[in-house]
């Protein structure tokens, strides 16, 4: 069987709320109903220790907190989850990955979700919060997204710079 990773990163902060999410058996077996048979946890800032043991259809799960760079996990990666920050969603998108992201909906002034909703209505990912991660695997249908070609993080730090009112 071939090895199929998904890869899912809180970048530098703690969002513990999405690994518990993601580890869950509900949404493992989702993402293995898909194929998916490999995890990858950055966990960021987090003292959380997941279960890594193999189950509901995956065969490795590992996690670390931080690194100098995941741009090699994310480069083997078949799927990117990620947190709601403009620099993980937009090395995903460079890298070509198929990109669902994840709002924390603790979060005040979530300038986050704004983004989120941008680049899902341009058609480069999918978002949505823990609550309907699930359902929003179950459902995805990953060839509808776009390519993120050429040079478009002009665009991006647009938007952001806009959002933000700069």
């Amino acid at each position: 069987m071939a090895t199929k990773k998904v890869f899912v990163t809180v970048g530098t902060t703690k969002f513990d709320e999405l690994i518990n999410t993601v580890t869950t058996p509900e949404v493992l077996k989702a993402l293995s109903n898909r194929g998916y048979n490999h995890l990858i946890l950055q966990i960021g800032n987090s003292s959380l220790k997941p279960d890594s043991s193999p189950r509901d259809g995956f065969q490795q799960i590992e996690y670390f907190n931080l690194s100098p760079s995941i741009g090699e996990q994310m480069s083997s990666a078949d799927l990117v989850i990620s947190h709601a920050g403009a620099g993980s969603c937009l090395e995903a998108l460079e890298a070509r990955k198929p990109l669902v992201v994840v709002t924390n909906e603790l979060l005040m002034d979530n300038h986050q979700l704004e983004l989120a909703e941008q680049l899902f209505h341009d058609g480069y990912l999918y978002y949505c919060n823990c609550s309907t991660l699930s359902n929003l695997i179950e459902d995805m249908d990953l060839t509808k997204l776009k390519l993120f070609t050429g040079d478009r993080s002009h665009k991006i730090v647009e938007f952001i710079d806009r959002v933000m009112g700069f």
